[in-house]
């Protein structure tokens, strides 16, 4: 199997970065579900169509990954907590 190229926008990496290393880990995991399967999101539509959120839990937070894929490529756009995560994306883009 190729191998699969992870690209991230700044304000992933940013969010990213704010995390405790327990919560990465739950991110790391989620990202590994991406990329084994990229259709597990819930694909957005209107004016952010072809962006793909999966939404996990960690304790009682859920939060929302926002994702486009490509065959060889899996570009991470956004992270965090719903509240005001899909008008932060669409600012994003």
């Amino acid at each position: 199997m190729s191998e699969i190229v992870i690209n991230q926008m700044p304000g992933f990496k940013k969010a990213y970065k704010k995390l405790h290393s327990n919560e990465r880990e739950i991110v790391n995991e989620a990202i590994n579900e991406i990329i084994k399967n990229p259709k597990i999101g819930e694909e957005k539509k209107s004016d952010l169509a072809g962006i793909f959120v999966y939404k996990f839990k960690f304790h009682a937070k859920e939060f929302l990954l926002g994702y486009e894929w490509y065959p060889k490529e899996r570009l991470l756009l956004a992270l965090g907590v719903h509240e005001n995560f899909y008008r932060g994306l669409k600012k994003k883009l």
